[in-house]
């Protein structure tokens, strides 16, 4: 039978995402079917997602892997663009701001079929992140918008989005947050990693932070400054690898870098730090409910509700040591705000609106 709605996921923020949305619709017997582009193709960026979150195996697998943002974009356009004209389904649904998503959505645009974005209206500003392209496109050919926050619906209404296409939903990243809190084992992450005493966990991998040798080189020194304070663990993402430890980063004995983790063991990890520094998106939000602090190493976010509602903080690289230490020196509080709607039920609130628009 073909599907009503075609998910399309590509990357490792967009599996959390899809999750709780594809098993809310399963509930409301909605068809649909699964598709991963392939942008993250190793194991621990993508299919460990699969098997931890009870997420369907993929019907599609367009396996483009890597390559420039053009080329890559291009490869999952013309890949969905079959697809889609094979399926015809009624809906394409969305997730965040990778390629994989913008490439959906204008496939979709250009063939008559409607997306829904997942995550719509986030607004960093900075036209230098291919992320902020991404999601600007994107809200712009949406028929259906499901935001995270209200600055989000704020920035969508200012750029003369339809008032009706747009739903305020919470967060389907916390869901599967929560839905798994019981998993999340620091006291095996420390055994993991042979953690004594306080730690710090760091994932960067934005360009710019780690594309430009001199970035990388000012990154490691404001690691190595954090490091000489508390020991730190780095998931290390492939981008950026090689000019981290080229400049360095691998020689303090303070910092352990270690392959990408799977969800759980990753979310263990975080769960027992006493800081986190990062420059991910959906970092900040997962520490905006688990009471971490988080430094985040750049000079905006599209997330602001995790800093208004939440443990999250910018910072410079030169700003970044003292930063930690006052987290350090604060400790982690008993209570923090949260944002309105991020309650573990997103999920079930995009479906019903998408069964809705279904008939």
């Amino acid at each position: 039978m073909p599907a009503d709605v075609l998910h399309v996921t590509g990357a490792r923020p967009n599996f959390p995402k899809a999750a709780p949305v594809i098993r809310a619709l399963d509930a409301l017997g909605v068809q649909q079917q699964l598709v991963h582009t392939g942008q993250h193709y190793d194991e621990k960026m993508s299919d460990v997602f699969f098997h931890q979150l009870g997420l369907p195996e993929p019907d599609i697998n367009l396996g483009v892997g890597s390559g420039s943002h053009a080329r890559q974009t291009a490869a999952i356009m013309t890949g969905l663009e079959d697809l889609m004209l094979a399926e015809r389904p009624q809906l394409v649904v969305v997730y965040g701001d990778v390629n994989s998503t913008v490439a959906a959505a204008l496939v979709g645009a250009k063939i008559g079929v409607r997306s829904a974005h997942v995550e719509a209206g986030l607004r960093s500003f900075d036209l230098t992140m291919p992320e902020e392209i991404n999601r600007m496109v994107t809200d712009r050919l949406a028929s259906l918008l499901f935001a995270t926050s209200p600055d989000a619906i704020a920035h969508l209404a200012r750029e003369g989005v339809d008032p009706d296409a747009i739903h305020l939903v919470g967060n389907p990243m916390i869901d599967t947050l929560l839905a798994n809190l019981d998993r999340f084992d620091a006291a095996a992450a420390r055994a993991a990693h042979d953690l004594e005493g306080r730690y710090a966990v760091a994932t960067l991998h934005r360009p710019a932070n780690v594309d430009d040798p001199a970035d990388a080189s000012n990154l490691t020194t404001a690691l190595h400054a954090v490091a000489d304070q508390v020991q730190i663990v780095l998931p290390l993402h492939p981008r950026g690898r090689a000019s981290l430890e080229a400049a360095g980063l691998f020689e303090h004995p303070g910092i352990n870098v270690v392959d990408p983790l799977g969800y759980v063991e990753f979310m263990g990890l975080v769960r027992g730090a006493d800081a986190v520094v990062t420059d991910s998106g959906g970092v900040q939000e997962e520490t905006t409910i688990l009471g971490v602090p988080c430094l985040t190493l750049r000079p905006n976010t599209e997330r602001p509700v995790t800093i208004t509602h939440g443990t999250n903080q910018l910072v410079t690289r030169e700003g970044l040591a003292v930063a930690v230490k006052g987290v350090l020196d604060a400790g982690r509080a008993s209570t923090w705000p949260v944002p309105p709607l991020w309650d573990g039920k997103a999920g079930p609130r995009i479906a019903e609106v998408i069964a809705r628009e279904l008939g």
